[in-house]
């Protein structure tokens, strides 16, 4: 890793740690503000005060990727050396070596791994992703004298409860705060730049590139344009799956889709089943029984052979994890392999939403339903009142199994935006 200087703002970020009991790097992807954090925390263990110190983000994977690799490759080995079954970080320096813990922080049970420990200083990594409560515990667990914090995050709802309780009384709780825009960063190539603002729209450009905290409001895949990515024709197309949202009493929707020869993913046909409309629930073999038929007869057109249609050669089916039972009848049946789907909510719309921002998603005109439904998929209002963000439930099945099925086969799409980005750089 090449080493550049630190800019004034991330030296300004390192100093206000001796000042300031909290010191928060908010901002942009990519600005330079885990860099900033990353020599605070290793100043802070080498020449802060003794007693326990304590690194913590969402889960331990995200910490290790997000900041112990990246402290590893800044300063070697030999001051970074993660101890992987221990969960510890130990840095050496200066003729002191000192043991770090590492822990998760995924959910409100969390805070329970640091009742009655006694800190004297804490990493936090994307703040804004643990629970508050676990924040809360942190705080009253900083007890030694001259304890200190150090946070990164990027911004998120201005309702959060990070901004509200905590960034917006800046001055009267001794935080440092510093904003880290994507621009702030001199050493990323103009190029590498670009990309990374063309990747991020919406929502996510003002939030990861302006590092704005924003309210997600409006149209959630406002970059949709029904003339660009609304297609008439196919390409020859392999790797097939179907991206399936379960229902019974709700409408049961799925997506046919695969990768075509030009490198895009193309969402081929539909099949729905809305029980309300039909009068009819359907039980899960008879939903495995008539996927089988449509995919059976080609899929209304979707896989031909000498000009004539055939069975779609289905990779697997994937479908949200809560349908346990129609899973069951699947393996039963034992005509394709179903996959629980990754059901991140906001990491599936941001991902799709990259597909579509790269002209690497396109949607067959025959999908009418799906259409419809992310031409109208909104974020839902109340959500924002409660500091969080979701879109409205309403109409969104289509636009569900969408999200299930890009964000799960993302192995074998993320290398277009990938190189995109390797080669800007």
């Amino acid at each position: 890793m090449k080493i550049h200087p630190l800019t004034a703002k991330q030296r300004a970020a390192w100093w206000a740690v001796e000042k300031h009991r909290l010191t928060v790097c908010e901002g942009a992807v990519r600005s330079g503000k885990s860099i900033a954090a990353d020599h605070a925390f290793v100043d802070l263990a080498m020449h802060g005060p003794d007693g326990n110190l304590l690194l913590t983000g969402k889960t331990q994977d995200t910490v290790k990727h997000n900041v112990i690799d990246p402290l590893i490759e800044l300063f070697g080995d030999e001051v970074c050396h993660f101890k992987q079954g221990a969960r510890e970080l130990l840095l050496r320096g200066r003729g002191r070596e000192r043991r770090i813990y590492v822990v998760g922080a995924n959910d409100e049970r969390s805070e329970q791994k640091i009742r009655g420990v006694t800190l004297a200083g804490a990493y936090v990594d994307e703040a804004s992703t643990v629970p508050e409560s676990f924040w809360t515990m942190l705080l009253s667990r900083l007890s030694v004298e001259g304890a200190r914090l150090i946070a990164t995050t990027n911004p998120d709802s201005p309702m959060h409860w990070l901004k509200r309780r905590y960034l917006d009384r800046a001055e009267e709780l001794d935080i440092a705060r510093f904003a880290f825009r994507l621009d702030d960063n001199p050493y990323l190539p103009a190029s590498y730049l670009e990309a990374l603002k063309r990747e991020y729209t919406g929502l996510w450009h003002r939030r990861f590139v302006l590092g704005e905290w924003v309210a997600a409001e409006g149209a959630v895949y406002d970059m949709l344009d029904l003339d660009a990515h609304v297609t008439d024709e196919l390409p020859r197309i392999e790797d097939w799956w179907l991206f399936v949202d379960y229902g019974t009493a709700n409408p049961f929707h799925a997506l046919l889709a695969g990768i075509g020869a030009d490198d895009r993913l193309y969402v081929a046909r539909e099949w729905r089943w809305d029980s309300r409309e039909r009068h009819r629930q359907l039980t899960d073999a008879e939903y495995s029984q008539r996927l089988r038929d449509w995919v059976a007869g080609g899929a209304d057109g979707a896989h031909t052979l000498n000009g004539k249609p055939a069975p779609v050669p289905l990779r697997m089916l994937i479908c949200d994890p809560s349908a346990a039972s129609f899973y069951a009848q699947l393996r039963r049946d034992d005509w394709v392999r179903p996959k629980d789907a990754e059901n991140d909510v906001l990491d599936g719309i941001r991902y799709t939403a990259s597909l579509l921002a790269g002209d690497r998603l396109r949607i067959h005109r025959s999908c009418e339903h799906l259409l419809r439904e992310i031409s109208g998929y909104v974020w839902d209002p109340k959500a924002q009142e409660r500091g969080s963000d979701a879109p409205l439930k309403v109409d969104d099945h289509g636009a569900d199994a969408l999200r299930y099925g890009c964000f799960t086969t993302r192995r074998h799409t993320r290398h277009w935006i990938a190189s995109a980005l390797k080669e800007a750089a």
